[in-house]
Formats: C-alpha cells, structure tokens, sequence
C-alpha cells in the first residue's frame, strides 16, 4: 500500500573534469532592487518577476518586503501601483543584472521601446544599491538616482534593511 522509492545503495557519482562558471567562489554581492505594477495583476507580476529572478542560478532571493499600493509618482495615470524591495546576493556583475531585469520586464509584458517618459506597466524592476557601488554611465545609475525621493521605495527598503548606509549620503 506505501508507495516504492528506489534508492539506490551507491549513489552515481560524476567526476568533474572542468569546473562549471557558476562553481568558482565568486564574490557575492548584495543588490536591492525595486519591484513595482500598475496594470493587470499588478501582484501577480511582482510574484512572477521574483520568482524569475529566482530561477536564475546566479541570483539568490535574500529577503521580500512586504507589499505597498501607492500614488503614480511623476505620471498622468489613474492606475496606482503595488511596490515591494527585494533584497538579492548576485554574481553577476551590476550591467549583467540590469541586462537580467530587462529581460524579465520584456517576459513580463513590458515594451521595450522606453521613451525615457513615464508610463503605465506590467512590471518595472529597478536596481537601488548593487554593495556600495557607485556608478554612472550611460546605462545605469546606482545608487539609484530618486530612490531618497521615493516613498515607494524608502518605506519598503526600510522594512527589510533598517541599518542599510546610503553610499553616497552616508545615511540610514
């Protein structure tokens, strides 16, 4: 009546003759990123975007804030949005990480043709500190440049980071 499970008394064992990329001890480095929705499921796109960012071997979801409905910031929209912090640890290098959330804006629904204007979507995942990096190119910003701006990311940040240093203020 109990259900069979072979297990096997000598495990197969696999001798490595190369180590793969994501083996070698690379440094992680710890990223919080803003997860934000305004049309659709709006919390079932922060859901699927965390649990995309999961499923990459290179990223490790540390911890998830809670989720906040708030006022569009800077848009002419009546749709409000659900906003969270995700705290990760990554490998990856702070342009493969944006390379890796635009990806999964684009998954997601989100058009990539940007305008650079403010507009409704399915998902926006933003990079707010990468350790204490500070950096700016043509491709990125961090630390974010309005995140001391934004209530939709300070509160959430502070939920699961209290202690966490601005690099570039030097403030909790």
């Amino acid at each position: 009546i109990f259900p069979y499970y072979h297990i096997p008394l000598f495990p197969k064992i696999t001798l490595l003759t190369s180590v793969p990329n994501n083996m070698y001890n690379k440094p992680m480095a710890i990223v919080y990123l803003s997860l934000g929705s305004n049309i659709g499921d709006r919390v079932g796109y922060i859901q699927q975007a965390t649990s995309l960012l999961s499923s990459n071997p290179n990223i490790n979801i540390v911890a998830t804030s809670s989720f906040y409905e708030t006022e569009p910031w800077l848009m002419s929209t009546d749709n409000w949005f659900v906003n969270a912090v995700v705290q990760i640890s990554t490998t990856l290098a702070p342009e493969e990480l944006l390379k890796e959330c635009q990806r999964i804006e684009c998954q997601l629904g989100r058009p990539t043709n940007r305008t650079g204007e403010y507009s409704d979507r399915t998902i926006d995942i933003d990079i707010i500190f990468y350790d204490n990096v500070i950096m700016n190119n043509d491709i990125l910003t961090i630390p974010h440049k309005y995140f001391h701006k934004r209530g939709f990311m300070l509160v959430p940040m502070l939920e699961i980071a209290e202690d966490f240093v601005h690099p570039f203020f030097g403030k909790t």
